[in-house]
């Protein structure tokens, strides 16, 4: 079965200080700020449909977390789960845009590092 995953959708970035950093991110390189939902948190447009998402970390120096698009975040858990993948978080909705809902779900790698997967969902989707 071909899961379609690949396309880089958002990247999680750690730090210490969100305000900060966002500073850094906007007024000094220059990208545009897509949202700031609370203190902990900015997404920033990096072009082409992906995010970098920062969140305040107390141990900035953690592996970034790496965010893939899927057609249907349901079906490739569950086949991901088939096929070994340990699941760390079941597809869930992360927070309804005016356009679509988006879904998530969240695995590990052979070393422990989570991995997203990503769905922008029509409004009121639910998992089959």
């Amino acid at each position: 079965m071909d899961l379609n995953l690949g396309r880089l959708a958002q990247i999680a970035y750690p730090v210490a200080d969100v305000d900060r950093s966002a500073t850094f991110f906007e007024g000094m390189l220059g990208l545009k700020l897509l949202l700031r939902p609370h203190a902990d948190m900015a997404f920033f447009d990096l072009g082409g449909g992906v995010a970098l998402f920062l969140e305040r970390a107390d141990d900035p120096s953690k592996a970034s977390i790496i965010y893939l698009t899927c057609d249907d975040v349901a079906v490739a858990t569950a086949e991901l789960k088939r096929r070994g993948v340990k699941v760390i978080s079941e597809p869930h909705r992360i927070t309804e845009q005016p356009a679509y809902d988006l879904w998530m779900s969240f695995i590990e790698d052979p070393d422990g590092h989570v991995l997203g997967l990503s769905m922008q969902a029509p409004k009121g989707w639910k998992p089959a």
